[in-house]
């Protein structure tokens, strides 16, 4: 069996400290294979996005680890400490961040912030930064790149935007990219062309991409294998297509449920059931005092 380039194992996750810590991820198990598209879907506040930022070491103001270990190609993230996080970064593993907007520096021109990045993670001088930075705009299928690299963001749209970004992401070839929710601000056919575009990188270089999104539809198209999150906690993985066509957790029949679905005529989205949150939300609490019990 092949290695896991990204396992996760009993991650949990808190914001605060003491009887006033949030708990946010609860025990998250996770595996990522070299090459392979990995969807991790649940609704807003399941903790997708703060899984991806547990990878990267980016958990924000007040969050930190409580157990468990994230792993990519066998080190442990956390013995490796900031600095060997930061050598990983950009090089072995990037980030699709979501909002492109403000991802980018609205003051600075696009092909400067695509040669910073390629100077100081990749140690490329300034002629071949620069000449790489119309390479990969030219290879995210950006028209006239050459004037591209001349113009800031706010003269940009959305999906170039993205496309920029993404093209970061995929210039030091990494094992390893973390897209968070990349087509949430894009209209319908925006999303369909970024979702093509890395597809098509990913394949070019064989980088395993965690794609976090709440849409299923869009885990359809892209994705070989899924993990379905509620409040923190995992409660379904597998292969995409057995879990659309046979789901065996409720969680996840009332995901897709609430899909709208154009291949079967008269179909009407349902809202999830509110006793199914219930319940679920009730097990999580449950999975909090029995983990603050066995800490005592």
């Amino acid at each position: 069996m092949t290695e896991p380039i990204l396992r996760i194992e009993g991650l949990r996750v808190a914001i605060g400290r003491g009887a006033r810590a949030t708990p946010i991820l609860r025990g998250v198990d996770l595996a990522v294979a070299p090459g392979e598209v990995h969807g991790l879907v649940g609704e807003s506040g399941a903790g997708k996005s703060m899984i991806g930022r547990a990878v990267l070491g980016l958990l924000p103001g007040g969050a930190r680890i409580t157990a468990g270990t994230v792993c990519y190609g066998g080190l442990d993230m956390a013995a490796i400490g900031p600095r060997g996080r930061q050598r990983l970064l950009g090089r072995e593993i990037a980030l699709v961040p979501q909002d492109p907007t403000a991802a980018l520096n609205p003051v600075r021109r696009i092909g400067r912030q695509i040669t910073d990045v390629l100077r100081l993670r990749l140690g490329l001088g300034r002629a071949e930064a620069a000449r790489r930075a119309v390479e990969i705009l030219a290879e995210t299928a950006i028209r006239e790149p050459e004037r591209v690299v001349q113009q800031y963001p706010h003269e940009l749209s959305g999906g170039m935007r993205q496309r920029v970004l993404i093209g970061i992401a995929f210039a030091g070839r990494p094992r390893l990219i973390v897209a968070d929710e990349p087509t949430t601000a894009l209209d319908v056919t925006a999303q369909r062309e970024i979702l093509r575009l890395i597809r098509q990188l990913q394949g070019r270089y064989g980088s395993a991409v965690l794609f976090v999104t709440h849409d299923l539809g869009v885990v359809a198209k892209i994705c070989q294998r899924v993990t379905v999150l509620h409040a923190g906690r995992v409660v379904e993985e597998g292969d995409i297509a057995r879990i659309l066509q046979a789901p065996r957790h409720a969680y996840t029949g009332a995901l897709l449920a609430a899909m709208p679905r154009v291949d079967r005529p008269g179909h009407r989205p349902a809202p999830i059931p509110a006793a199914l949150t219930d319940r679920l939300w009730a097990e999580a609490h449950a999975f909090d005092a029995a983990a603050t019990a066995g800490a005592a």
